[in-house]
């Protein structure tokens, strides 16, 4: 079989049993059932108390238990990190309670379940926070572009720089999220080092204009990124300790003019601690993958670049390939709870409704039809 992937990248020889999207494969000390896996994807759902999440969530995560792995939405690890309205927390001892009721049902139907720690950094507004507070990132500049508020699409604000010490207690709030992600009884963690938030604020040449230890370089540009990983995988263990990146993606006014050294670096730096898995992202360096991929020594997942569509059917052979040990599907596990049966048998997929996305009730969230009830 060809690969279709836009570098030529396939790893199998003639004779060699081909790998298959339905093949069970070890991620840390997890056995998965398959290598399809649930893309994080925000829904701004989490109307619980204190910004957690509903037990209509843990009717819509379970469902979805027959993905070899799920990664949850982003889920803030401090108040500050809240980029968006309703979108829940790992910080408060409410919010442990409310996630326990998700990982429980999941794991009912025989499901993996990572949380996803996203930081949101610059990108959020004041309006989004029960009491006004001003966004952090590693410089005051503010991203061009508009952001969800209850109060409709309002401009992005600048920024206040945040500290020494302010990062120092950022990195323990991460490790501490992760903590209460365990106890809050997920299978471990991501850390979202993508889509223009706080970690790619930190890789970026437009967001951090830092002079100092974490700003500059490469090299210095990497060092919060690292010290997050770093403190989360000594909270819990590298092997429940995952890492989303999507390099030079300009989603959320991000520039990284030199990514083609920044993330073989951060690559470098952190292939020796044994982590869970390295996810990442493709965007506009579809071509800086492979490259990834082979410094890589652990489990590589993909959510491949789809230009004008979303992750099908179509992109499968990227494991068989060998370009990837996993894929992420996003849109289609929002529609199709049932998924990797639907891909296994060629079935007819539902697509999803993205104007039921974000907030709302179960209507685009947890009612769309079965494979047996189509």
């Amino acid at each position: 079989m060809a690969c279709s992937h836009p570098v030529p990248i396939c790893l199998f020889l003639e004779g060699t049993t081909m790998t298959t999207p339905f093949d069970p494969i070890k991620v840390g000390p997890y056995e998965l059932k398959n290598r399809i896996a649930m893309a994080p994807m925000t829904r701004s759902r989490a109307y619980g108390p204190d910004r957690s999440p509903s037990p209509m969530a843990a009717e819509y995560y379970a469902q979805r238990a027959s993905a070899g792995l799920i990664i949850t939405e982003g889920t803030q690890p401090n108040v500050i990190g809240q980029g968006y309205p309703f979108t829940p927390g790992l910080h408060s001892a409410t919010q442990v309670q409310a996630w326990r009721q998700v990982t429980d049902a999941v794991h009912t139907k025989g499901g993996v379940i990572f949380a996803q720690i996203m930081h949101t950094g610059r990108i959020g507004h004041p309006a989004n926070y029960d009491t006004p507070l001003t966004p952090t990132g590693p410089s005051a500049v503010q991203a061009a572009g508009q952001t969800f508020t209850p109060a409709g699409m309002q401009d992005f604000v600048v920024p206040t720089e945040m500290t020494a010490g302010d990062i120092r207690r950022t990195v323990q709030d991460f490790a501490a999220a992760a903590r209460n992600a365990i106890d809050a009884g997920f299978d471990g963690v991501e850390i979202h080092g993508a889509n223009g938030y706080l970690l790619q604020q930190f890789l970026s040449t437009n967001a951090n204009t830092r002079s100092d230890e974490w700003g500059g370089s490469p090299h210095n540009r990497i060092r919060f990124t690292t010290e997050v990983v770093e403190a989360v995988a000594a909270a819990i263990g590298a092997s429940r300790t995952g890492l989303r990146i999507s390099p030079a993606n300009p989603f959320n006014d991000i520039v990284e003019d030199d990514y083609t050294q920044t993330y073989p670096l951060l690559v470098e730096a952190l292939d020796p601690l044994g982590l869970a898995y390295l996810h990442v992202m493709e965007t506009t360096a579809p071509d800086l993958t492979p490259l990834l991929r082979e410094q890589w020594n652990g489990v590589f997942i993909l959510n491949p670049a789809t230009p004008g569509s979303r992750t099908g059917a179509e992109q499968l052979p990227l494991i068989e390939g060998g370009a990837a040990d996993i894929l992420t599907f996003g849109q289609l596990f929002m529609a199709n709870a049932d998924l990797p049966h639907r891909l296994a048998t060629r079935a007819p997929l539902n697509e999803a409704d993205m104007s039921k996305a974000y907030g709302g009730d179960a209507s685009g969230y947890t009612d769309y039809p079965a494979l047996d009830n189509s």
